[in-house]
């Protein structure tokens, strides 16, 4: 098995249960999304994709973990939905992101690596997107970036069967957040290298250390139900009470930053969001929200200018 270098047919990793209610039914299928971009928003994206990259270089990191908005997840309060890891020195390409996609050609759950432009491209709204960057204090980045690295660890940690509201603490399913959390928590666990149980020592760490996956609000059992009969989304791994309370632990890219920041309080964290006017780029921890409204000293980017 070796890392793939592009992503070509992946499905969107998010939480999938009553996603778009279309006439039909409201289940998607998350291998048939496609998302039209005109000249004008490829550009507006690009230059996106470049501010990005500049605070990337800036920083003075090699490491970056690096979420941005793709589904939309706003009906379960969430804006981020997919995670990985960005390298200032990976090998496909400066400041890469390494994450776990679902490859729908082949049906199996596949790592990629993808380029910043590639990855702030990768939103259902092509006229607006959102993008955070979480820069780990100097041991734990350096720690994380060698796992990153090591690809027999990283592809240790990819699990077999892909789920898109994989339960967090589980090693049944997976999706792309949860082989991040399992990364982060094999690189500053010290926990060993690659191996066949690596999944189950990672699981462990995280529950020693008290990751806190904030439960996913599902907004009625049908949604639960309906959820049986989207592709790429199981519930049979949740337990039985947090289904029957509406309430799914899911690991998202929100509860991977705050398990960042919960072990170096002085982990620095930089959004930057677009929409058909503007780019804001924001210092600090403090959420800009959807509606990407600047808030006092963020920086403004006029795309007139």
């Amino acid at each position: 098995m070796s890392l793939a270098r592009r992503v070509l047919r992946a499905a969107a990793c998010a939480l999938a249960l009553g996603l778009g209610a279309d006439a039909r039914a409201g289940i998607p299928v998350l291998c048939e999304r496609h998302v039209e971009i005109d000249a004008a928003d490829q550009d507006r994206a690009l230059r996106f994709a470049g501010a990005i990259k500049e605070v990337l270089e800036r920083s003075g990191a090699t490491v970056a973990l690096a979420a941005r908005a793709g589904l939309d997840l706003s009906r379960f309060g969430l804006l981020y939905s997919h995670a990985g890891i960005a390298l200032r020195d990976n090998p496909d390409g400066r400041w890469a992101v390494r994450q776990l996609y679902y490859a729908c050609d082949e049906s199996r759950p596949r790592l990629f690596d993808q380029g910043v432009a590639g990855f702030a491209l990768g939103a259902d709204t092509p006229g607006r997107g959102h993008v955070a960057l979480v820069f780990p204090t100097a041991d734990d980045a350096a720690a994380l970036e060698r796992a990153a690295l090591d690809k027999s660890l990283a592809l240790s940690l990819l699990g077999g069967r892909y789920s898109a509201n994989a339960y967090a603490f589980g090693t049944r399913f997976q999706n792309c957040n949860q082989w991040v959390a399992e990364l982060m928590a094999s690189a500053w666990g010290g926990l060993g290298g690659a191996g066949g149980d690596a999944r189950v020592r990672a699981q462990s760490w995280l529950r020693t250390v008290g990751y806190a996956t904030e439960p996913v609000r599902i907004p009625s059992h049908w949604m639960v139900f309906a959820g049986q009969f989207v592709p790429l989304v199981h519930i049979v791994d949740h337990p039985v009470e947090d289904l029957q309370a509406l309430a799914l632990h899911v690991s998202v890219p929100d509860t991977l930053a705050a398990l960042v920041r919960a072990r170096t309080p002085q982990a620095r964290r930089v959004e930057l969001c677009h929409d058909r006017e503007r780019i804001v780029v924001h210092h600090g921890w403090e959420p800009l929200g959807p509606a990407c409204t600047p808030l006092p000293g963020d920086e403004v980017i006029a795309f007139g200018s």
